[in-house]
């Protein structure tokens, strides 16, 4: 245990010895399990909802983005006041309550995914935990840490899952899935320190917990009082949109549609988790000391544009391969965006507003996957005509349509716009920060002002008035 001076210091990464690489474990085993459910959930997918596949998934995920939007900022804002620890160990235990269910019951495992929203924002509280125990000019790289970690979780969990459902059953990846959900809440429970500090937890009797804060219609209501958090919170909800629609049916379109079979569906996992990794440790860090946060922020907007046009006009494997390779550039986005955030936010309130930033990209998993499905279905692009397990069948030129990928030509117009707004996101202003002080003799105050540049942007978001 550390001693009690450690925690009356104002370096937060000394307190309760939390540590990045906690949160690292954590979103590592939360990930991993649900990779390797990958095939087997394809599979599943297809044989409990045979007719309009594609539409069922998005009803699916979007009802779970949906209430994930409705609790985000709660969840968010809470753990600002009992601490991230508790709300870890919420969101991945309910995160991970579905996976026995797969065997067991398909239709209740789907109907648990949707329920499982209100608890899906594991994100928020591990970006909330991270910014606790690290200084502002560590925060970008923590982010991408976590990010690239992520990434990571993805690299070998969904090959190693096709090769357990094709060699043992689905059974078995069930199983191991089911044990290292196990594995990360006992982590949690028994590893993971608190890294919010006591002297900043508030107290329910003497500071009551703000419940606007906590409502996700007025956190976005807080936003347009703010011109540069507007803008921040535009272009994460234009750019995860189709990001939120591509991710819930990419690996189906990949099988049904492109024709790869779960090997190359593995295969391809594993290649962009790779570069993704190395784009989120090694370039993100080039990036934001080279560029800025804000020309990071641009420049991955710029290879989403670009992966989604690619996924829409493209038909043949090696261009989705080609594709992916740039997917992996892009993933600088969300890291900096973080970042971005954290930079523009009081200590105290990270939980919330990191739950505010979870909480829109929670209604982009609603609306997303909603979306794609109903293009989808406008295109005649359907996936409920193809057996999901027979890569071999032939294309038939007459019946293919011109555009393979309607949505992903969509998602890369409404990327289009998030690089307008995030251009008139301010670089560098001068903040104005009053200091006040008071005599010996308690009877004045004494304040001065000074000119803070910032290296990246900063605005006063959900500042708490009385500081």
């Amino acid at each position: 245990m550390p001693a009690k001076s450690i925690k009356d210091t104002t370096m937060m990464k000394a307190v309760g010895r939390a540590k990045v690489s906690h949160a690292v474990v954590v979103i590592f085993l939360e990930f991993f399990a649900w990779g390797l459910l990958t095939t087997p959930m394809l599979t599943v997918l297809h044989e409990t909802f045979p007719s309009h596949t594609f539409l069922m998934n998005g009803l699916i995920q979007g009802v779970k983005g949906l209430l994930s939007f409705m609790s985000a900022p709660l969840i968010g804002a809470l753990s600002d006041v009992w601490g991230r620890k508790s709300f870890l160990l919420l969101t991945v235990f309910f995160t991970c309550a579905p996976i026995p269910l797969m065997r067991i019951s398909p239709r209740w495992y789907f109907a648990l995914i949707s329920l499982s929203g209100l608890f899906s924002v594991t994100f928020s509280v591990i970006f909330a935990y991270v910014a606790d125990i690290t200084e502002e000019h560590e925060r970008s790289t923590a982010y991408g840490l976590v990010s690239a970690t992520f990434a990571a979780s993805l690299v070998t969990s969904p090959a190693i899952g096709a090769y357990l459902s094709y060699t043992y059953g689905d059974s078995l990846v069930v199983l191991v899935a089911t044990i290292i959900a196990v594995l990360d809440i006992c982590f949690i429970l028994l590893v993971v320190p608190e890294s919010l500090p006591d002297k900043m937890r508030l107290s329910s009797l003497g500071f009551p917990i703000s419940w606007e804060q906590a409502d996700p219609f007025a956190s976005l209501r807080k936003v347009g009082k703010d011109t540069t958090v507007l803008l921040i919170c535009v272009t994460v909800f234009l750019s995860y949109l189709p990001e939120a629609g591509q991710y819930s049916s990419f690996f189906l379109y990949l099988r049904q549609v492109i024709h790869f079979n779960s090997a190359t569906i593995a295969a391809f996992i594993a290649m962009v988790g790779i570069l993704s990794i190395i784009a989120q440790t090694l370039l993100l860090s080039l990036l934001m000391r080279t560029i800025g946060n804000k020309n990071t922020v641009l420049l991955g907007l710029f290879f989403q544009m670009l992966q989604l046009a690619w996924y829409g006009f493209g038909s043949e494997p090696w261009m989705m391969w080609a594709a992916g390779t740039v997917a992996a550039l892009s993933s600088i986005s969300f890291p900096a965006v973080s970042a971005l955030v954290s930079h523009c936010t009081d200590q105290a309130q990270q939980g919330a507003v990191q739950g505010m930033i979870t909480g829109i990209r929670g209604l982009c998993n609603g609306l997303g996957p909603a979306l794609y499905g109903i293009i989808f279905f406008l295109f005649n692009v359907e996936l409920n005509e193809l057996d999901p397990n027979d890569s071999s069948i032939p294309k038939d030129p007459k019946t293919e349509p011109t555009i393979p990928g309607p949505p992903f030509l969509f998602g890369a117009c409404s990327v289009v716009l998030a690089l307008l707004v995030a251009v008139f996101i301010p670089q560098q202003p001068r903040v104005a920060v009053k200091t006040c002080s008071s005599t010996s003799n308690a009877a004045s105050l004494q304040c001065h002002v000074t000119t803070t540049p910032s290296d990246d942007d900063i605005e006063p978001l959900l500042q708490d008035s009385s500081m």
